[in-house]
């Protein structure tokens, strides 16, 4: 099957929220960014910290996606989507207390556990059909920008 195109504004804005994990890249092995980070807007925006608080809401933002997805639904798929939605969130909540790198691993695994709920609502007609183009792209950015900090 061809990949459905994606509209520009989803794309875009996607893309930009990709910017956050890039500098948290970016700081982790620039020291000059990470200095004038640090001095100007605190540790928060620094190394593996920007990446994993912001992926813990991402991940939270992501079951709220979810849910909206099951509202096109009726019945017992509605209420099967439902209950997968709120997983993001309650796995970013339960698994990223432990430290960088362990946080960093959890939230991998929750990203491309993500990926399959995308796929599952995409599948049943309840995502656009762009849906997995650009969940495949952003899934994508998010773990290569994850894994310096969880190796």
């Amino acid at each position: 099957m061809i990949p459905a195109r994606v509209p520009l504004a989803p794309l875009v804005l996607g893309l930009a929220g990709l910017l956050p994990f890039v500098w948290g890249v970016v700081t982790l092995w620039w020291d000059g960014a990470a200095a004038a980070t640090l001095a100007t807007v605190g540790p928060r925006f620094v190394g593996p910290y920007i990446g994993l608080f912001y992926g813990a809401v991402i991940l939270s933002f992501m079951s709220g996606v979810l849910w909206g997805f099951a509202t096109k639904a009726e019945g017992a798929m509605a209420a099967t989507g439902y209950a997968l939605s709120v997983l993001p969130a309650l796995w970013a909540f339960f698994t990223t207390g432990g430290g960088p790198t362990g946080a960093a691993v959890a939230l991998i695994a929750g990203f491309v556990g993500l990926l399959g709920l995308d796929w599952l609502f995409w599948r049943y007609g309840l995502a656009p059909p762009w849906w997995m183009t650009l969940r495949m792209i952003l899934t994508a950015g998010v773990v290569l920008c994850l894994l310096p900090v969880a190796f």
